[in-house]
């Protein structure tokens, strides 16, 4: 795979490069299907979407395989990981996903660049978490659709470790030399665009359902489905600096709004250890003065 080294002129020519080289999966996600194959014929759909949707990488391949081999008889969607292995076939998803290239030994030579990527993977897992969570409190129409909406939320920063990593080290190093930066700031300065500028052009090239583009439009901000995704998103990406992250309480009041859950509960929902709570919560209402005395 041929990694880029310098910027690019446009958001189509990045488009262009990142479309051009197959997308590799995590090494986790190869073997596992190995050792299903193996296991013989107890194999169903569940336990083949339990592995894609631990793997971002896995679900875009899997969705966009899909898209491209839409059948014309199809008239509707795929838009969660279950539906599209049912719709596959066990054996016809072995049959395509056989030989995949792992993450792993893309970024063989690139050591800072593999620790890069597997945390912003383990960023969108644990941000998906929370939007299933807040989809289910909603009662959303379908949580699995915001689950897989989520997961694919930070997928151009990940295609970015992995197809550029020298110019995403970049960004990282100007975010960790002046923490005040901005992540769309650095990306321009680095990329000479955003990972948001990016991101609706890259997901439209690889032929997501329409559905999901909409969900990763962060643009519509009125949609509470959308709301959902980004607020969560939000969040894992502030908690990975820590409780004690000065975003966290602005998230924690944009979710209060959406979730119509007071305080206490949503801090009990998000697991927030009890010796940070005191943080989260309003100080104590002053007890009233006592009444002179005649």
């Amino acid at each position: 795979m041929s990694l880029l080294q310098h910027p690019l002129p446009s958001v189509q020519a990045y488009v262009q490069a990142f479309s051009d080289a197959p997308l590799p999966v995590l090494r986790h996600t190869v073997r596992a299907f190995a050792s299903l194959r193996e296991s013989g014929e107890n194999v169903g759909a569940r336990h083949l979407s339990a592995v894609v949707i631990a793997d971002p990488l896995m679900t875009m391949r899997l969705l966009t395989h899909l898209e491209r081999h839409r059948r014309q008889s199809q008239n509707h969607d795929i838009t969660t990981i279950e539906r599209a292995v049912m719709m596959m076939g066990v054996e016809p998803f072995f049959t395509a996903f056989a030989d995949l290239p792992t993450v792993e030994d893309a970024l063989a030579a690139h050591p800072r660049a593999l620790i890069g990527v597997l945390k912003v993977i383990a960023r969108a897992r644990r941000a998906a978490d929370y939007a299933r969570d807040f989809a289910v409190v909603r009662r959303d129409i379908d949580p699995q659709e915001i689950t897989v909406a989520t997961l694919l939320h930070e997928a151009t920063e990940i295609v970015c470790w992995i197809m550029a990593p020298q110019l995403t080290l970049q960004v990282f190093e100007r975010q960790r030399d002046n923490p005040r930066l901005r992540s769309a700031d650095a990306q321009r300065a680095v990329f000479g665009a955003s990972a948001a500028e990016l991101q609706l052009a890259l997901i439209r090239a690889w032929h997501l359902p329409e559905l999901l583009v909409t969900l990763l439009d962060d643009s519509q901000q009125d949609n509470p489905r959308v709301r959902t995704i980004q607020l969560a998103a939000d969040f894992a990406r502030h908690l990975a600096h820590g409780w004690e992250d000065p975003a966290l309480p602005d998230d924690l009041a944009a979710l209060e709004a959406l979730l119509h859950l007071s305080r206490e509960p949503l801090l009990h929902r998000l697991g927030v250890p009890e010796d940070m709570r005191a943080r989260f919560l309003p100080p104590p209402a002053a007890e009233p003065a006592a009444a002179p005395t005649a």
